[in-house]
């Protein structure tokens, strides 16, 4: 954060240009960090251990570091209050930044907040300025500390969004998946149920998408043959877009 510095008249650096005529202002990172658990999607939380909002529940982050990029304060301010370690399956994406003047009681911060996935994750912990770290289902969260509720809300919308016209629902999923979970992932961000065999029709139709792994299935509950895995094929965008049910609102 910056210091502000009296000057002497006249005594401007080359060009005219002072650093110290404008008002500091602090640089913070958030993360809406959301996986799918038994079918329902939830979002990381932190109890908050210190003041402002000492014990509401936030979303993880911090002050980003004079030496950091956002992105590097983002994975760093994750580890550090959740105990997640290995984050190597992480998807993280920029959101966008937030920078209304009262979002902080304390002082002028701007965020740059992140829209993360997380898949199969393992229990957290509180660390840091964090009391604690759970998993919470995404409906029930709030309300949240600060504005992140709101920043909640756009991280999920980006999702959705991105679902229809991206391989995004891939992130969600472990390295081999049926086409069974693959949907659960769409049913489950979108709220709403999808026909299977539209679905499976679509998916193997777009090339990239999927990959099927040769000679393996997997068992999924009931009487009928174990159902072929996937993995995640090279592409990025959906060629057509799998769009959601008309009916289908946004939350």
């Amino acid at each position: 954060m910056l210091a502000r510095r009296g000057r002497s008249p006249g005594a401007g650096p080359p060009g005219g240009y002072d650093k110290y005529a404008f008002e500091p202002f602090a640089v913070a990172v958030d993360l809406a960090v959301l996986t799918i658990r038994a079918d329902a999607l939830e979002v990381l939380l932190v109890e908050r251990g210190q003041e402002p909002y000492a014990g509401h529940w936030a979303l993880p982050g911090g002050f980003v570091l004079p030496a950091e990029s956002a992105e590097t304060a983002a994975r760093r301010e994750l580890a550090e209050e959740t105990g997640l370690s290995d984050l190597s399956r992480l998807h993280l994406e920029q959101l966008r930044t937030y920078s209304d003047p009262g979002r902080d009681p304390r002082m002028r911060v701007v965020s740059v907040a992140f829209a993360a996935l997380l898949p199969d994750p393992p229990e957290p912990h509180g660390g840091g300025d964090a009391a604690q770290a759970r998993w919470q289902p995404y409906r029930t969260p709030g309300p949240l500390a600060f504005d992140h509720d709101r920043i909640l809300a756009d991280a999920h919308e980006r999702v959705g969004a991105k679902l229809e016209y991206t391989c995004l629902a891939t992130s969600f999923c472990p390295p081999e998946f049926t086409l069974g979970e693959l949907r659960r992932v769409y049913e489950t961000v979108w709220d709403t149920a999808l026909d299977r065999p539209n679905f499976r029709r679509k998916v193997l139709a777009t090339p990239g998408f999927v990959e099927p792994v040769p000679g393996a299935a997997r068992l999924t509950g009931g009487r009928g043959k174990p159902a072929a895995l996937y993995r995640a094929g090279g592409a990025t965008a959906l060629h057509p877009p799998l769009l959601r049910p008309p009916s289908e609102g946004r939350p």
